[in-house]
């Protein structure tokens, strides 16, 4: 049996996981029993009652039904690890700004003690489906994510990555890579963990509040503190990075943002003395220096990041509408459109092998970038994203091209055929671009496949990993990725809906 772990959570207390608590990030890397009783003998992953960092009563009620749901007793055990993943571990601190109301949640990635804007946004979007009303406690967990984001981004808006807030009492997470970085503009390293601009991450922020507002109806929330500040500084900093690198006669631009660091890895920083290769004025799309991998783009005109870009800028002006700011409602909307029409016309490009595709990056002289990487946004989730239909021609296309040999990070092997990235490097596939797969695909044979390659390849852990090797299942990256793990539940609650007699069969 696991072994009885003892912890106190207090509400609003530094001390949201007490030290008596096994630290998660090596609990997860062994074999906890009971295991599951099919071939793959999963462990049982998750921590004591005590020792959660959130209890959501429908959460638990969810897995409990879907574990009578689930015929297969290895896929069944894997979703009852991964869909509480970022509740039961990831929720490092929840309480209220200091002499205020406001909520705040503070949660971190898994192994990292720090906020990414992205990845805190689509953790909780795995539990969004499951928020009934303002009052559901899940809201308010995300409320404090919005309100946290809010106060990040107005006082960075070019960082994605953040420190505890101080009313937390937490000690600053320590990045060896961030102290020697050379960044424009500046910012305090007490509020900043790493700050490299990516696009998706203001977009993150966008989503969430859309996903809350539809969730709940609740606007009133958003012009109490600070998210009309947050929107703002969001809509400031991409202005600004619609920018060319040049004047129109020849003259260098400065450049909004820079970022150079002295490494090993040439996805680490950014040529050009940390302006990046040199990007065309007049497009319409909003550069990013940064991929959602976190990566170094070489071409700034990051397709996907603009994708999601404007399709949750024009979410999130229907909020600004009902608070009655229709001036920055309609600013947004036309900002929205803007960029969609932007990324239609420059972002698609004709290929000899698939005709027209969309491609992964490109840099208004002509150069294209064509790949997909599995960190979302990319261009697979376009339709999860909601910026495309499934059924789009285009993106149909594309899909021929993300998942075949014409995808140079598209890993194949005995173990798991799926996408990769310059992140770990090829033979690395990512399980979260398989989950995304099965998020996009009607065809229940594909389905089939790809949720049976997920199932075997965890290594008996019962986690979803950060990435796999396409030929040995024993060779992962990351085992404790809450956001992988809360989009694998996402992704078969989403299954239970569309296509329930796949929960029905054997994965064995």
């Amino acid at each position: 049996m696991a072994p009885t772990w003892i912890c106190t959570f207090a509400l609003a207390s530094a001390a949201a996981v007490a030290a008596q608590c096994p630290d998660y990030a090596q609990y997860a890397t062994a074999n906890h029993s009971p295991v599951s009783s099919g071939r793959y003998q999963l462990a049982f992953q998750r921590p004591t009652e005590s020792c959660r960092t959130f209890t959501s009563p429908t959460v638990e009620q969810t897995i409990t039904r879907l574990r009578n749901t689930i015929s297969d007793p290895d896929l069944a055990r894997l979703f009852e690890n991964a869909f509480p993943n970022t509740l039961d571990t990831a929720i490092r601190w929840r309480g209220t700004a200091k002499g205020s109301d406001e909520e705040l949640t503070f949660v971190i990635t898994g192994d990292i003690n720090a906020m990414w804007l992205r990845d805190s946004a689509n953790q909780m979007q795995s539990y969004m489906g499951l928020v009934n009303g303002s009052d559901d406690p899940l809201a308010g967990l995300v409320r404090g994510v919005i309100n946290l984001q809010a106060r990040y981004i107005a006082a960075s808006p070019f960082c994605n990555s953040f420190q505890p807030p101080v009313e937390a009492g937490l000690p600053l997470a320590g990045n060896g890579g961030a102290n020697g970085d050379t960044v424009f503009p500046p910012y305090d390293p007490t509020v900043v963990f790493e700050c490299k601009y990516e696009l998706d991450s203001l977009a993150a922020f966008l989503q969430i509040s859309a996903e809350y507002y539809s969730a709940t109806g609740d606007a009133a929330f958003f012009g109490k503190y600070g998210w009309k500040r947050a929107v703002r500084a969001v809509l400031d900093t991409a202005y600004a990075m619609t920018n060319g690198t040049y004047a129109p006669d020849g003259k260098v631009l400065p450049s909004p943002y820079t970022w150079m660091r002295s490494t090993t890895r040439a996805t680490e920083t950014l040529a050009n003395d940390g302006v990046g290769n040199p990007v065309a004025a007049g497009t319409g799309l909003v550069r990013s220096a940064f991929r959602p991998s976190d990566d170094a783009a070489i071409y700034q005109l990051f397709i996907p990041a603009n994708m999601m870009f404007a399709r949750y800028l024009a979410a999130a002006a229907d909020i600004a509408d009902k608070i009655r700011e229709g001036g920055l409602s309609s600013e947004m909307k036309s900002f929205a459109a803007s960029v969609r029409a932007a990324v239609l016309k420059a972002g698609v490009v004709e290929d000899k092998r698939f005709g027209k595709i969309y491609a992964y990056e490109v840099d208004g002289f002509g150069g294209v970038n064509i790949m997909d990487d599995a960190n979302i946004p990319s261009l697979l989730a376009a339709p999860m994203m909601g910026f495309v239909e499934r059924s789009d021609v285009v993106y149909q296309n594309t899909r021929k091209m993300i998942l075949g040999a014409g995808n140079p990070y598209f890993m194949r092997g005995p173990v798991i055929n799926a996408v990769g990235g310059p992140h770990n490097g090829p033979g690395l596939a990512w399980p979260m671009a398989s989950i995304v797969r099965i998020l996009t695909s009607d065809e229940e044979d594909e389905v089939r496949a790809v949720l049976k390659e997920i199932v075997a390849s965890t290594d008996g852990l019962g986690l979803i990993h950060e990435s796999v090797d396409s030929f040995n299942a024993g060779h992962w990256t990351r085992q404790w990725f809450s956001w992988a793990n809360g989009l694998f539940g996402q992704m078969i609650l989403d299954l239970e809906k569309r296509m329930p007699g796949i929960l029905k069969q054997s994965f064995q």
